[in-house]
């Protein structure tokens, strides 16, 4: 199927570069667009970023929605098509997007206007555990400072495209910085509410690790970074021996993962004289539905915090 759509996105391209429709690309004499920037974006998170920045001066889409696993994530014949016409192209980069990664460079090399938002972060800010075999975490949503980096990134591409409104792409991302400078923070004073030896999260997969990081509580994942690979007996075994030595509270499941292995876990703890309960569902690697507090970056953000410091408090 990848290699299907490879082909066919480059075909795609390939038509609208003969017929001088590519976009990203100003020739001299080029007459200012006309309407709205088209913006493609992969993730909800990246998109709701990118929407913030651009206003009204941008038609904003992300691929993948609610409850996809962008790890697991293959593009249809639809998506493919999108990308072919988007004006600008942004995912997170650190191979979030497994294979689809090699899709958007060789994009960029064709000269289309393509961003990975994470790759101006300072390398030494980034995760790289040892078990990711020389890899970056990618989940860096997670550690709101870090994910504050990305604004500016997205505010010079939209400006590239559409200077007549770099103006306003400026001040909405100086706006949305001093937001999240505020939202980092309020994580900070949530998290430090639950008592040190309580601080123990406890999910699917080991999504959380900047945020752990960042905001100083410890985090156990069912699986590695990639969800590729199913979690097998052994993985539940070794989690339920955590659990029940520390005496965890509560574990969570996550919204774009099967429950069905923390619930094993769960019953596993249980048979062992332990009880802890799902302390709720937590958005990992896909935000809520559009027009919900949870369909927006911040509110993501700020409904996990609810959940987790509830649960552990």
């Amino acid at each position: 199927m990848l290699r299907y759509a490879v082909g066919l996105l480059f075909s795609v391209l390939v038509g609208a570069c003969d017929s001088g429709t590519a976009s990203g690309i100003s020739g001299a004499g080029a007459s200012p667009r006309e309407g709205p920037v088209k913006v493609l974006a992969t993730t909800g998170m990246i998109g709701d970023i990118a929407r913030r920045v651009a206003g009204p001066h941008a038609r904003v889409e992300s691929l993948m929605g609610p409850g996809v696993d962008p790890h697991l994530y293959k593009p249809s014949e639809g998506d493919v098509r999108r990308l072919g016409e988007a004006d600008l192209i942004l995912y997170n980069g650190l191979n979030l997007e497994g294979k689809m990664g090699d899709i958007f460079v060789s994009l960029a090399r064709r000269g289309r206007s393509v961003l990975a938002v994470t790759e101006t972060i300072p390398r030494d800010k980034l995760r790289e555990p040892p078990e990711f075999l020389g890899h970056y975490d990618p989940h860096v949503w997670f550690d709101v400072s870090l994910w504050a980096l990305t604004i500016r990134p997205i505010a010079r591409e939209l400006a590239a495209l559409d200077p007549v409104h770099s103006s306003d792409f400026d001040r909405n991302a100086a706006a949305l910085e001093e937001e999240l400078k505020v939202l980092d923070l309020e994580v900070e004073k949530r998290i430090a509410e639950i008592p040190e030896p309580q601080r123990v999260l406890v999910t699917a997969h080991d999504a959380f690790g900047y945020f752990g990081r960042r905001y100083r509580i410890e985090v156990v994942g069912l699986q590695g970074i990639s969800t590729v690979a199913e979690a097998g007996l052994r993985d539940v075994e070794r989690l339920t021996d955590a659990i029940v030595a520390r005496k965890v509270k509560a574990i969570f499941i996550e919204s774009s993962v099967s429950p069905r292995a923390i619930e094993a876990v769960q019953k596993a703890c249980e048979s062992r004289g332990h009880k802890v309960v799902i302390g709720g569902q937590l958005f990992s690697d896909a935000m809520g539905a559009a027009g919900t507090m949870e369909g927006t970056y911040p509110g993501m953000v700020r409904h996990n915090v609810k959940t987790i410091v509830e649960a552990l408090r």
